[in-house]
């Protein structure tokens, strides 16, 4: 459906020294998918926060397809807010709205959020997102990857590869550009602390415009950078680096050579590989994958603001039962919000004080009990 021939040329590059400070790099042309450097691009390594990538183009298809707004509040779970750091820290049974949860992700890299985002979009259970992670994977074209999670924390099974990295970052960019202007961005303010974009070359690169980092003890430093450069857009890839100075060290050397290449009118990749190759666009995004592979997931979604609550329910069934008295003896939309410890609650959110209050008053006077909540 989304797949797009992702083309490696025999000729690997071998001028960069201090190699064995990283364990794999790509470089490759965005707009046609030609890859002009590759060094060990489809060895296994473990991606590390890079997974975010994936995390976030579900969300993008999401909000694509109406599923998500960007001003939707997300619920957080005690299995979020457990979640190791990095993090920002949410309290279990706080919320954060979708558009700081995508800006979370890309500037931050916030474990607890990555979860949260999960959970809401795959009916609460981080796992089965993971699954859905590698499904999608595998129709955009990545071959060799493998995700057991939403944040990139370290599991042995959870895989990727640096050609696989490429195809997907190109992915977000082809499939939803609308979005991309997260990745460029250097600095974010939240509840009065502010967090910096770990990607050197932001600022310091000129045209870079994306996109992510990542670290743990076993992937060590890896980056994904992006810069537009003469109408030619790059990517480069960097896994498995010695420290953070390396990681910027190569990927700037990487995108320098790759806009050289391309001035200077590289080979073609045809002439350097025997058969014949094709490079393919990605398709069209024609429908919303995550609702494709997740119709029976519950959308947690509340929408911030006062509201009011017309009572907490053991049981789904009891919850969509008072759903639909409200909808109908009230005409108003509702909502149902699970609270992540068996309870569901029925809600109409988004009010101002006095609509909430004459909500309110109306409800009773119909026989149906509930409170104001801020």
């Amino acid at each position: 459906m989304r797949k797009f021939l992702f083309v490696l040329p025999a000729l690997f590059f071998c001028a960069f020294a201090h190699a064995a400070n990283y364990r794999a790099a790509l470089v490759a042309d965005m707009d046609t998918g030609r890859v002009l450097i590759s060094e060990n691009a489809k060895d296994a390594n473990y991606p590390a926060s890079l997974t975010k990538i994936m995390t976030l183009y579900l969300t993008f298809d999401a909000l694509e397809h109406g599923r998500l707004h960007l001003d939707d509040y997300l619920i957080v779970s005690n299995n979020a807010a457990a979640a190791a750091p990095v993090k920002l820290g949410l309290a279990a049974g706080s919320k954060i709205r979708v558009e700081d949860a995508i800006i979370a992700l890309a500037v931050h890299s916030a474990n607890d959020v990555a979860r949260v985002l999960a959970e809401n979009l795959k009916g609460g259970k981080e796992g089965t997102f993971a699954s859905l992670m590698t499904r999608v994977a595998r129709e955009i074209g990545l071959a060799q990857t493998n995700f057991e999670n939403s944040s990139g924390l370290p599991d042995d099974d959870h895989l990727s590869t640096a050609r696989d990295i490429a195809l997907l970052s190109m992915a977000v960019y082809k499939h939803f550009p609308q979005y991309w202007k997260y990745f460029g961005i250097r600095s974010w303010t939240y509840n009065g602390k502010t967090y910096t974009n770990g990607n050197r070359l932001l600022g310091t690169y000129p045209g870079c415009d994306g996109m992510k980092t990542g670290y743990t003890n076993k992937s060590k430093y890896s980056l994904v950078a992006t810069a537009v450069r003469d109408g030619h857009r790059l990517i480069s890839v960097v896994l498995g680096a010695e420290n953070k100075d390396v990681r910027a060290d190569v990927s700037v050397r990487l995108l320098n050579r790759g806009f050289e290449m391309l001035n200077n009118g590289a080979p073609s990749v045809v002439k350097q590989i025997p058969q014949k190759t094709v490079v393919a666009q990605p398709a069209p995004v024609t429908s919303p994958i995550v609702q494709k592979y997740a119709t029976d997931a519950p959308k947690i979604v509340s929408h911030g603001g006062v509201g009011v609550q017309f009572g907490a329910f053991s049981s789904n069934d009891a919850a969509n039962s008072m759903l639909a008295r409200v909808q109908n003896t009230l005409g108003v939309n509702g909502y149902i919000e699970p609270t992540g410890t068996g309870l569901y609650r029925v809600r109409v959110a988004g009010l101002s004080e006095s609509a909430a209050n004459e909500l309110k008053n109306r409800a009773i006077s119909a026989g149906i009990d509930c409170y104001v909540f801020h």
